[in-house]
């Protein structure tokens, strides 16, 4: 039942979205009341309520008290940002991995071209701090964000510094969702594994190896996105048969 609250608010969000962008409903245009858009969409107000804070908190419309919502007058601009909300399950998880897959390929390469004696300094730091808290996965995640923001900063491009610090939590897929239901020696040879990727990457950029780096922080992203696309197909493989018990009570 989440699942299908989940989709139903998703799809009802597209929607809505779409027709902002598209002109359909203009800035400054008034949003329908939540019950009549659960009678023209045959959806609860559960589903509703969720798809209009989504709305609202892209700053595609904005609440007039005593009035109502209106589509916001700012609603065709919208800067780039990637919620929270959006990154709870696996499919989420696997859109960023494949965004970072180009991003952070170039990143390193810069990085090794670029990078000052204080850049490697940094970047070992953070590698220290993920060995020391690897059985903490909060605060791993915290030490592999300031990895790859030691990173973005060794490139002297303050833009890659923006995108990952802006990225910040979203940047590290959530152990546990990975790790669901997993033993702790399960935990520690998924921290290993990741310790000696960053490891290569470290590497080549204090080589100063650009093509090195670039193919380190590729295998990286490659190897993380295979990861959860595995679980992924694992978990609708899963699903799968669950529904076709049910449907064969």
């Amino acid at each position: 039942m989440p699942g299908r609250t989940s989709s139903l608010t998703d799809d009802l969000f597209a929607k809505f979205e779409a027709r902002i962008r598209s002109g359909e409903m203009p800035p400054g245009s008034r949003f329908p009341a939540q019950k009549d858009i659960c009678a023209a969409e045959n959806v609860s107000r559960t589903v509703v309520r969720e798809a209009s804070a989504r709305l609202a908190a892209q700053g595609l419309t904005t609440s007039r008290q005593g009035s109502g919502v209106f589509v916001a007058e700012n609603a065709a601009y919208r800067a780039f940002q990637v919620t929270r909300e959006e990154l709870g399950e696996l499919a989420d998880v696997i859109k960023l991995l494949e965004m970072r897959l180009a991003v952070e390929t170039e990143m390193a390469s810069l990085a090794a071209a670029r990078r000052t004696t204080a850049n490697i300094g940094e970047i070992r730091e953070a590698l220290q701090r993920m060995a020391d808290v690897s059985d903490d996965p909060a605060a791993a995640a915290q030490a592999d964000i300031a990895f790859h923001l030691a990173i973005a900063r060794s490139t002297q491009n303050d833009y890659y510094v923006r995108l990952i610090d802006f990225l910040g939590l979203r940047l590290v897929p959530p152990r546990s969702l990975y790790l669901r239901d997993q033993s702790t020696e399960a935990h520690q040879a998924y921290a290993a594994l990741v310790r000696t990727e960053h490891d290569a990457i470290l590497d080549a950029i204090v080589r100063m190896d650009s093509q090195r780096a670039r193919d380190a922080a590729r295998h990286h992203m490659q190897e993380s996105l295979s990861r959860h696309s595995e679980l992924s197909q694992t978990a609708q493989m899963r699903d799968g048969a669950i529904d076709g018990k049910i449907e064969g009570l």
